[in-house]
């Protein structure tokens, strides 16, 4: 196949443990497929308009590079949130950003990321209809809060379900070394609107782990109140209650249940208030309500960069889904993102398939009311059921000297 032009890749927003993978099979795809040259984005689009982007065949060398990228955590290009204003012929920022496509010939553009970045894809689509350009722009999903719409499920969130239900059964074990001695563990999962990964946590649940006895997502409004009384409910059973609460949880009135949450200032581009200490304040509340023992767990940024414990199946198909975006761009599609379509749950059959970018960005795909159970303080089977093909399989970090190997660029890159 003859050469058919330069590619630019860059990623955007929270990393997850097989962002790398998507980045991984973009670069494969687009060299196999004879892409001249394939860019990447130091940073995302913020780098981009500082013209600040690498000739990526100049680090990914051969074949064990690209395993070491599908292996390696966070984003090996950077990230950023940096949100575009509207569409308007003769912006600033879009003649600047075309400016630096057309100096580098790009003829193909693909951003991983989640909500945001397909913002930035749709934004830019949009753009280059007005003035006419050829570039493509392609999305490829991403995100550990499974929220895009249109995918069956986002690469990323198997990792992390993966993740949040090991760690869950630990915790469960350790909480329940003593007898006789009242204890709640509240453990905090991300999850701002979409209850996705607090759910995840009843995969736990097995022959040797009775599973976390209660699951809070932010789909419902939350009570303190309701939740202690499920609270006491179980210490009639048992000694040790392990709760499971998404970081986003809100009350009837749509208010954090956090003070500190509440009173943040802290806010990115696109608007997301910085979200923590939810499971600290329920802890504190439930142990001065009910005067016994209580333990916050905030699993924070580690759900998302314990690639050691990456599912195979979402490295695979994170893998694939960079690929997918780049033979659809040079078959001709612009303006569309990279979906996962399930065929069948058992036996779990996954494809590819694309759709209009402008139907995906800026829309929140939240846990069906059907597969939260009725109380509101767990999940349904059909949720599991969903769940489980998606932390299926193992693999093996590259190791040395006992630790993980991972490919990073340069610091002066």
């Amino acid at each position: 196949m003859g050469k058919v032009g330069n590619v630019i890749v860059g990623q955007s927003g929270g990393p997850t443990s097989v962002i790398n993978s998507s980045l991984a099979g973009v670069f494969a795809m687009a060299k196999k497929l004879g892409c001249e040259k394939v860019y990447g984005m130091r940073h995302g689009i913020q780098g981009l308009l500082d013209d600040w982007i690498i000739d990526m065949s100049e680090y990914v060398k051969n074949d064990m590079d690209i395993e070491l990228l599908k292996r390696t955590p966070s984003s090996y290009l950077g990230s950023c949130r940096f949100k575009l204003p509207a569409v308007e012929k003769g912006n600033e920022s879009f003649e600047k950003i075309f400016q630096i496509l057309m100096k580098y010939d790009i003829k193909f553009f693909f951003y991983i990321g989640g909500n945001d970045s397909m913002d930035t894809i749709s934004k830019l689509q949009d753009y280059g209809k007005t003035i006419g350009s050829d570039i493509r722009f392609m999305g490829v999903p991403k995100t550990i809060d499974n929220d895009l719409a249109l995918t069956d499920h986002t690469p990323g969130f198997g990792s992390v379900a993966k993740y949040v239900s090991t760690m869950m059964k630990e915790v469960i074990l350790d909480s329940a070394v003593y007898c006789r001695q009242k204890i709640v563990t509240v453990v905090e999962v991300m999850g701002r609107n979409a209850g996705w990964l607090t759910g995840a946590t009843a995969l736990a649940k097995g022959e040797d782990c009775e599973g976390v006895d209660l699951i809070y997502l932010p789909e419902l409004p939350f009570s303190v109140e309701k939740c202690i009384e499920d609270t006491e409910k179980l210490f009639k059973e048992k000694d040790s209650v392990v709760i499971a609460i998404s970081e986003g949880v809100t009350d009837a009135n749509g208010e954090s249940i956090s003070a500190a949450v509440a009173n943040s200032s802290k806010v990115d581009a696109f608007g997301h208030k910085a979200l923590t200490g939810t499971g600290h304040f329920l802890a504190e509340e439930i142990g001065r309500r009910l005067g016994c023992k209580t333990r916050p767990i905030e699993l924070s940024s580690l759900q998302r960069c314990g690639s050691h414990m990456a599912s195979a199946t979402d490295i695979e198909e994170a893998f694939q889904v960079g690929g997918a975006a780049v033979k659809a761009a040079l078959e001709g599609k612009s303006g569309y993102m990279v979906i996962l379509k399930r065929l069948s749950t058992d036996p779990y059959k996954c494809v590819t398939d694309i759709k209009d970018i402008h139907e995906i960005a800026n829309v929140e795909k939240k846990v069906p009311r059907e597969w939260i159970n009725e109380e509101g303080n767990g999940v349904t089977q059909e949720f599991v059921d969903y769940c489980r093909p998606l932390i299926q399989g193992e693999v093996l970090p590259v190791m040395i000297n006992g630790l993980p190997l991972h490919i990073v660029l340069p610091k002066d890159v």
